[in-house]
């Protein structure tokens, strides 16, 4: 008598669910996916090695950027359940395959040969020298494509004076990017009368930093934290003597940018700033 059931009732059961191995994607530059645990949605930046395996770092809408282990499943691709993996270069280890694209030191998409243009009649402005010489070091690049020109104001005092001598207007913004902008303080008072006098033309933000040097991660120097200044001692003179450096202030601030590569060595804060005020500026046609 034969068994009409086979050696196993389960091995055919249909209502048992059939486990899908996700596909796996290559993690191309701009493509667009979802983290499917934190649900966080943006654009592959880069591919990057860690501890733990391979992440890709993705940036959303509004400029955000955090870095994920491309595990398998990981990510959301128009709903469907995939795996990121390395994109392959072209050569003798991967021959027809697209190399990834190039990217700038802010880590936006590079622009080859870039036809030098007439600067718009927008501004950033910032609060001295090294605040520009720092943006111009990592969104130089950016800049130049977006045709924006940053200026120092060689200190904040007088900015609402500055902004009724330069007429914002639609097609004439300013972005203004301050020090220490914190409740209580000088510089949050200002902002708040530059915005009040010149919006919608007008957009002030700032960092929460004593001054730009600040931005910088520690890391980038090769120290664990920044040194604490006395109150009352003048900041950038207390942070050289912490240092043990026996140099002046623009010797001090050399070595310091020359320790900046790109906008991995900056702190997120001052990377969402400045990224923010290039859109506002950008976006007075």
């Amino acid at each position: 008598m034969s068994d009409r059931y086979g050696r196993d009732v389960l091995s055919n059961d249909p209502h048992r669910r059939r486990v899908v191995e996700p596909r796996s994607i290559p993690a191309d530059v701009g493509l667009v996916v979802e983290c499917a645990s934190s649900g966080f949605c943006g654009a592959v930046i880069r591919v990057e090695k860690t501890t733990s395996g391979l992440a890709a770092e993705l940036e959303d809408s509004s400029g955000s950027r955090r870095l994920f282990p491309m595990v398998t499943g990981a990510f959301l691709l128009d709903g469907e359940p995939v795996t990121l993996i390395r994109t392959q270069v072209t050569g003798a280890a991967g021959a027809g395959r697209s190399a990834p694209a190039r990217r700038s030191a802010s880590g936006s998409r590079f622009v080859a040969d870039a036809r030098a243009q007439v600067a718009r009649a927008s501004r950033i402005w910032v609060e001295g020298s090294h605040d520009a010489e720092l943006i111009e070091k990592v969104w130089g690049h950016d800049l130049r494509v977006a045709a924006i020109v940053v200026e120092p104001l060689h200190g904040a005092d007088h900015l609402v004076a500055a902004l009724r001598e330069f007429g914002p207007r639609r097609d004439r913004r300013v972005g203004v990017l301050l020090d220490h902008l914190v409740p209580g303080s000088k510089e949050t008072r200002l902002a708040t009368e530059a915005r009040a006098a010149f919006a919608p033309d007008v957009e002030v933000v700032g960092h929460p930093y004593v001054d730009i040097w600040q931005a910088i991660k520690p890391q980038a120097l090769g120290i664990e934290r920044w040194p604490t200044v006395p109150r009352g001692q003048p900041w950038k003179s207390g942070v050289i003597d912490g240092l043990g450096w026996r140099v002046s202030e623009q010797q001090a601030w050399s070595r310091i940018l020359s320790r900046v590569t790109d906008y991995s060595d900056l702190e997120p804060d001052i990377l969402s700033r400045v990224e923010y005020l290039i859109d506002f500026v950008t976006a007075s046609g």
